[in-house]
């Protein structure tokens, strides 16, 4: 393949010899440097601290246990909290590797991935197995809960002593702690399957360590800072952002069990001084309806991806709270981040790190291609095509399905299925998904363009609706080959809207003709909408 037309010098970043070793091992390293500070806090009900010590006393004994399971993939299903942490940890501990299983999925779904990854085991908790009556248990269950209770008291304390007295390398020794990963599987996520069944994604020690050490570099967290962490540790956002990075990264976590339960995430954000809220632009409308402008003044800036932020969402949420609102862009393949807007820096302007419209610039060590889909070629700055990476963060391919994987994968390149142009400062401008994309008429209508200018012309406030109101789908058209349809869950007069896109100068083409009224707008787990649905519903008459 030709060069990239942004060289991020992806090839020299990943061989640090840093990106060969393993979670558990850094974990080590991490935790001991300074056993006393409080590494989480879990608020699903009483508030629960955890400092570094003590965790990495109770995640290495309860390492020692998981060993003894046979298979090399477990199962969690377990929420954001001190639960989930510790046995995400104790599976790395134990040279194991950790499956957190999308528990919001259909069962058809669930059943799926169980079957991919080959679990014969999962962690949980009871008050999940009976809150959670239609998922597909394995045979084998082990509560986490009855799993910590069950440890030897005089022999943690032993472990936290020795947390505390000694150092990485030394406890690295002592505890048997894996060093070697690099490339071997440490982890194993799965796709939304917005457009069709999940696909396993394995996750090397390489890929989450250097997207750790990607984000510290690109200094988009500083010292003293503190997160929200209620992003469900199955998505990768929340897997690699609220989990990995606060414990190897040197900063706090506060948990909350969920994105959507905003009175807690709101008492959490206050009491506990929280700088940073993470999230994607589903988790994050509700706070405009639910919250005054002064309830999080702690807050210095959002973080958010997951799903394209709407137009003008990020500029009502600054208005209304006075906190900056930070547009990223990742995804489970790259484990995620792969770029990010950031907060003024010192000595720089804001302008400088922050460009409305796009997801910033990219984190270190990744290189970049734009490529025509239609002719395979090389595009320059500001062309619209395909968007290619190539680092330390990308996957190695899809769990058993290489034809999945090499219609992505080519000599080290990533192809996203993105569509996005890069700016001569760096910035990159992500566009949407080539799937959400209609051609009628030769021409290529984005779909999520035309949502945006619908939502403007109908001056749609998104502090009135915690979920989306209405999405552009497509079927086909044996005239035009395609046809645009608009799902909404308001009522819209088409007359009105179609005079108001005209006057807006939204192309003739791009407008739909056609409205089809339905109960919601369907959206995953993660916030994104779920395409499948979509489709399935724009097909009907």
């Amino acid at each position: 393949m030709s060069a990239p037309l942004f060289d991020g010098q992806a090839l020299a970043y990943q061989s640090n010899p840093e990106f060969d070793g393993h979670i558990a091992a850094a974990l080590a390293h991490s935790l001991s440097q300074n056993p006393s500070r409080v590494v989480l806090i879990d608020r699903a009900g009483v508030r629960r601290p955890i400092r570094a010590g003590a965790l990495l006393a109770i995640a290495s004994m309860l390492g020692e246990s998981f060993k003894r399971i046979p298979e090399k993939r477990i199962g969690v299903v377990l929420p954001p909290g001190l639960g989930g942490a510790i046995a995400n940890c104790a599976l790395m501990f134990a040279d194991k590797i950790p499956v957190n299983l999308n528990f919001t999925s259909g069962r058809s779904a669930l059943e799926s991935c169980i079957a991919q990854s080959g679990l014969r085991t999962i962690i949980s908790a009871q008050p999940m197995r009976e809150r959670l009556g239609d998922f597909p248990w394995t045979d084998s269950f082990v509560d986490i809960r009855q799993s910590i209770a069950a440890l030897s008291k005089p022999k943690t304390m032993w472990r936290i002593a020795c947390a505390y007295a000694l150092r990485g390398e030394q406890l690295i020794r002592l505890w048997n702690v894996p060093k070697k990963g690099g490339d071997r599987e440490a982890a194993l996520l799965f796709t939304s399957g917005s457009a069709g069944e999940p696909k396993g994604v394995p996750l090397t020690h390489r890929n989450i360590l250097g997207n750790i050490r990607q984000i510290i570099d690109f200094q988009l967290f500083c010292r003293g800072d503190s997160a929200l962490g209620c992003l469900p540790l199955f998505h990768s956002f929340g897997f690699t952002v609220t989990l990995w990075l606060p414990l190897i990264g040197d900063f706090p976590v506060v948990t909350v069990p969920s994105p959507f339960d905003i009175t807690r995430n709101l008492d959490a954000i206050r009491e506990e001084n929280i700088t940073i809220l993470l999230g994607s632009p589903t988790f994050l409308r509700p706070y405009l309806k639910r919250a005054k402008p002064d309830a999080i003044p702690s807050v210095k800036c959002v973080v958010a991806g997951a799903e394209k932020t709407p137009a003008g969402f990020g500029e009502q949420w600054e208005q209304y709270f006075g906190s900056y609102y930070l547009e990223g862009y990742g995804l489970t393949e790259t484990t995620p981040v792969v770029g990010v807007n950031l907060p003024p820096l010192p000595g720089k302007p804001f302008e400088q790190w922050n460009r409305r419209g796009s997801i910033g610039r990219l984190l270190p060590g990744q290189d970049v291609r734009i490529v025509d889909p239609d002719t395979g070629k090389d595009l320059g700055f500001g062309e619209q095509g395909l968007l290619y990476l190539r680092g330390v963060n990308i996957f190695k391919g899809y769990l058993d399905n290489p034809e999945a994987t090499a219609e992505v994968l080519n000599d080290g390149w990533f192809n996203t299925g993105d569509l996005a142009r890069l700016d001569r400062d760096g910035f990159l401008f992500v566009d949407g998904r080539l799937s959400r994309f209609s051609k009628i008429g030769g021409e290529k209508v984005p779909h999520g363009t035309v949502e945006s200018a619908i939502l403007k012309a109908l001056d749609f406030d998104h502090a009135h609706s915690d979920l989306p109101v209405l999405a552009v789908a497509n079927r086909r058209d044996k005239a035009k080959g395609e046809t645009i349809i608009l799902l909404a869950s308001i009522d819209i007069d088409m007359s009105s809207l179609r005079d108001a896109l005209s006057k807006d100068g939204l192309p003739n083409l791009w407008i739909p003709r056609i409205l089809k009224r339905v109960d919601k707008i369907p959206v995953l787990a993660s916030g994104k909408l779920d395409l499948k649905q979509l489709a399935h519903l724009a097909s009907e008459d």
